[in-house]
């Protein structure tokens, strides 16, 4: 399985040690059930004969340890007696079955560090992909559904295909070794055993590709669902301010009831594993009695009555693990499913990558230059045809309606997205050929919606910085006029602020957010609609903030209130995805153009 051959290798000492107890169970299997013949044979006076001890070497192996064991069942009888010596044997096939069962314990207790282990790396894979993963990977993928592939289905991984480890490593060692004994006490039997099992196992075959088809179609309506309960949380607002739970009741209810349907078939037909497997067995054990007798009584076989008992015993322990492996089969078919969803997380290409040779990140003085930029989104153009330069130090403006691209022209800049065509550079280097880290690490972000994380004040302020100083936290939080209600808070900077902030005001969210910009203190500032969500008066003390953090520093500003912005080096207007105007607020007034026409409508 390709699961094992990827997962598999870090543990591979503990698969060693699950087959060798596995292998040994197996042998002590045969061996409790072969001191079954002379109980038997004493029971029933079948066999007669005397027995001599043979040494070691002059006769066959099977041969020395048949005849000695017998040897000494024989004195024993003549010493102890037939029910001391009965007594005896059954004292044995404890003793035996003893240390079979501590040997199925060990490769249990071996295998379970595997299971675990396979399914803690696969979470970890999943969650480090989806970290790597562009932006542009999740527009088209519901969120929701993202996290159902990282619980549900790795969550089922772990039961369906990580339970059947064991059967997959036990069964198939326990057939071998017991098919083995069958050919030795009768190879025309055991051929016939052969041809008749494979027939069972072709019916069960097909009913687990079925399984598997149908698990991949619940678990995608499991996705459903999740983005669903995902989508609600975040709009319960929404929802309830327009009385709308009526609506989204009746649309959760809808898609839960598909599920519900698409389990029960599921399910069903995953039931069906045990009763058409122990059909089948019952009806293999009746044909191999038939034939088996038939042989003996015909005298085409030399086993007698003891023997024949022996390999029914042998038999019916490979009935049971065939039994065992197939509801594995059924349980990795179901697994298999959602590891074909996993799959399309960890094997999905990402574009944003470090160059082969990446180059040095630039020294000399941080400009930025657009030349010739197009993007769109699949088919949708959203930039064409832009231009521009961001001189070092200089702060630029790009403003316009919205839907005109500005936040885009932005995030192409720290290569959440690249570019369809042209170049972007910073200090004369592309950044295609720079590594995604180190690009990055020259950038901080302010963003239209604060996101923040449900942590202290300290560590989202911190976020990104690992070696600040608690005065150098606070004074970031003074400059982003933050620190007055941090400090107001029950337990200062070490105040949990909830689920993406829930805590905090719209304002208190977006002037955290810059604090833990000005921390990082990085050349290139990307303010996309900072003070958006600030009042007036702290618009006002944040926004000096910003201005004397933007100082000699090259900065990227994305506005729709202009009168943040009428002091930029250069104001850059965009219209459906082309810059249209470019010049100083005064110039672009005195133009009469689409600045003045969005400067008179804010003045209005």
């Amino acid at each position: 399985m390709n699961i094992l051959r990827r997962f598999v290798p870090p543990y591979k000492k503990y698969l060693a040690l699950n087959i060798i107890f596995n292998i040994l169970a197996a042998f002590l299997t045969l061996f409790s059930f072969a001191v079954i013949i002379p109980i038997l044979e004493m029971l029933f006076q079948i066999r007669e004969a005397s027995y001599s001890f043979m040494p070691i070497g002059s006769a066959s192996l099977k041969e020395v340890a048949v005849n000695n064991f017998y040897y000494y069942t024989q004195v024993s009888i003549e010493h102890f007696g037939q029910a001391s010596t009965l007594a005896l044997l059954g004292a044995l096939l404890v003793a035996m079955t003893a240390l079979k069962t501590g040997a199925t314990y060990l490769s249990f207790y071996f295998v379970i560090p595997l299971r675990s282990g396979i399914v803690r790396d696969i979470r970890n894979y999943v969650y480090d992909k989806v970290t790597q993963l562009p932006i542009g990977f999740f527009t088209s993928e519901r969120k929701g559904d993202v996290m159902a592939r990282m619980s549900g289905d790795v969550a089922e991984i772990e039961t369906s295909i990580m339970s059947s480890l064991d059967m997959m490593f036990k069964d198939p060692i326990m057939i071998l070794v017991c098919l083995t004994m069958m050919i030795v006490i009768s190879w025309q039997l055991t051929v016939f055993v052969l041809i008749l099992l494979p027939l069972a196992g072709l019916v069960m075959g097909r009913v687990g590709k079925r399984l598997k088809r149908k698990s991949l179609e619940v678990q995608d309506q499991w996705g459903l669902l999740m983005a669903n309960i995902e989508e609600t949380l975040g709009g319960l607002r929404i929802i309830k301010a327009f009385n709308a739970e009526g609506k989204v009741k009746e649309r959760f209810h809808r898609e839960n009831q598909v599920y519900f349907r698409m389990w029960n078939a599921m399910v069903r037909r995953q039931q069906m594993a045990h009763p058409m497997s122990e059909f089948l067995g019952t009806v293999a054990i009746a044909i191999v009695l038939w034939f088996g007798g038939t042989l003996i009584l015909t005298g085409a076989s030399s086993m007698n009555a003891a023997s024949f008992i022996y390999y029914m015993v042998i038999f019916y322990s490979i009935i049971n693990p065939a039994k065992d492996l197939s509801k594995a089969m059924y349980s990795i078919q179901k697994g298999l499913a959602s590891m074909q969803r996993i799959d399309k997380i960890l094997n999905a290409d990402n574009p944003i990558a470090d160059p082969a040779d990446p180059r040095p990140l630039p020294t000399r003085a941080l400009d930025i230059r657009y030349r010739d930029v197009d993007f769109a989104y699949g088919e949708h153009p959203v930039l064409s045809d832009i231009n521009l330069d961001i001189p070092a130090g200089a702060t630029v403006a790009i403003v316009g309606q919205s839907g005109s691209g500005k936040s885009t022209l932005a995030d192409l800049l720290p290569r959440f997205y690249d570019v369809a065509r042209g170049s972007i550079t910073i200090g004369g280097t592309d950044i295609r050929q720079m590594r995604v880290h180190d690009l990055r690490s020259l950038m901080g972000n302010v963003n239209q919606e604060a996101i923040l994380f449900n942590d202290t004040f300290y560590n989202n302020i911190t976020f990104g910085v690992s070696d600040a100083t608690m005065d150098q936290v606070i004074d970031a939080a003074r400059i982003a006029n933050a620190h007055e209600f941090i400090a107001a808070s029950p337990q200062g900077y070490d105040t949990p602020i909830g689920d993406r902030g829930c805590r905090l005001s719209g304002g208190q969210r977006q002037r955290l957010s810059i604090a833990r910009a000005i921390l990082k203190n990085p050349p290139i500032l990307i303010l996309d609609e900072a003070t958006s969500a600030l009042d007036s008066e702290s618009e006002h003390l944040v926004q000096q903030a910003l201005d004397r953090l933007m100082a000699n520093r090259t900065t990227l500003v994305i506005a729709h209130r202009l009168s943040t912005i009428r002091n930029a080096d250069l104001i850059c207007v965009l219209h459906e995805g082309r810059i249209v105007e470019s010049g100083t607020h005064d110039s672009l007034l005195a133009l009469g153009g689409y600045y003045k026409h969005l400067v008179d409508m804010q003045s209005f």
